[in-house]
């Protein structure tokens, strides 16, 4: 029978409070500073002409570059100027015929095909007119936003990688193990996997189970925007980080989610510090990781909110004896999830042997069905 509270909080609550808490940076308005295209332009490489004279022969005026002035050149009848792609169409010319279709005898130039008006050709203002919203303010950044803000005149913004710290917790953690001891094993899956996300990551040494230690390591958290702990969230004696920031004035976030594994999951902001605490156990700290943290930096950012599920189907039954949602490892084999025999929360080995992690409903999930899934990373 399991023990959870029923009123564990589900991960898509977890991180939709993640996401409202932190602060991003998003585009003000953005409109159209002139048409897009300024002028019509070309569209491929070839020659510049009118179109009503189909295949008569013309005699070339000379060449057009993207950026050359165009009113250098006047397409009069029997005429036509060699052009590049996304130079400016000169006067008198409708049409592009691409030099696949052309041929040149005598220093004129014969069309193979009948060229129509407009003919790749992109037309002034097709893509957007001056004054034109192009994006609502508030709209969140990504590369071909950042470019269009670019091409309409912003400074781009500041987006140096977020600072993550990484130091794992407890008095267990040691260079040379007893049978009763075990090295840190978390602090450096965690800094790769940050590293993956694409933060700049500091890896800490590991902190004793220790108030005042973690006091202090809170209080003075260094050039860092986010700490990523694992341990000490449990409800076990040594289990003091929860005590520590609530003393310290942190606003906590949410602690122990509706997920197998990874229910101590907590996060705090302490000022403008994110402090997100995970389960000591590895797949535990592994999997809120990938969840949480993606969620932090893309929102800090400026980034939409990160799609990390995929899906696919299982190729053998998984049973969930439990009441929270499970993330089960798998293997990813020819498209599809084949489950691999996890045991627990504390398996490292499968962890490190899985593709993904299956998302299990209660009770249990058949072969053959069609599941969402976490890529490891």
């Amino acid at each position: 029978m399991s023990c959870d509270a029923p009123d564990l909080l589900p991960l898509e609550e977890a991180l939709r409070r993640l996401w409202v808490a932190l602060p991003t940076q998003t585009l003000p308005e953005l409109r159209a500073e002139r048409d897009d295209p300024a002028t019509d332009r070309a569209s491929m490489d070839g020659v510049a002409l009118r179109a009503a004279e189909g295949r008569t022969p013309r005699r070339l005026l000379g060449t057009l570059f993207a950026g050359d002035d165009p009113a250098a050149f006047t397409v009069a009848p029997g005429t036509a100027v060699r052009i590049m792609t996304g130079a400016a169409l000169p006067a008198g010319a409708d049409a592009i015929l691409p030099v696949e279709q052309l041929r040149e005898v005598d220093g004129c130039i014969q069309p193979l095909a009948d060229p129509r008006t407009g003919d790749h050709v992109r037309v002034r203002g097709e893509q957007a007119r001056a004054g034109d919203l192009l994006l609502a303010a508030g709209t969140p950044l990504n590369a071909a936003r950042l470019a269009l803000g670019a091409q309409e005149g912003l400074p781009l913004p500041s987006r140096p990688r977020i600072r993550v710290a990484v130091a794992s917790t407890g008095n267990e953690l040691v260079m040379v193990p007893a049978p009763h001891q075990i090295r840190d094993s978390n602090g450096p899956m965690l800094a790769a996997l940050a590293r993956s996300l694409g933060a700049d990551v500091e890896l800490r040494a590991a902190l004793p189970d220790d108030p005042a230690t973690l006091a202090a390591a809170l209080g003075n958290p260094g050039d860092i925007r986010i700490l990523l702990t694992s341990g000490g969230v449990s409800m076990g004696q040594h289990d003091h980080l929860p005590g520590v920031l609530k003393e310290l004035g942190a606003t906590i976030l949410f602690h122990k989610i509706r997920l197998k594994p990874g229910k101590p999951m907590l996060a705090a902001l302490l000022g403008d510090l994110l402090v997100l605490g995970l389960p000591g156990n590895p797949v535990s700290a592994y999997l809120n990781a990938l969840l949480f943290l993606g969620q932090a930096l893309a929102r800090l950012e400026g980034r939409a909110a990160p799609e990390p599920w995929r899906k696919a189907r299982l190729t053998a039954p998984v049973k969930n004896k439990g009441d929270r949602p499970l993330l089960h490892p798998c293997r990813l084999v020819d498209g599809k999830l084949e489950p691999l025999p996890g045991k627990g929360s504390a398996d490292l080995v499968t962890l490190a042997k899985a593709d993904a992690c299956a998302w299990i409903e209660s009770p249990s999930q058949e072969a053959g069905a069609k599941v969402r899934y976490l890529t490891i990373l």
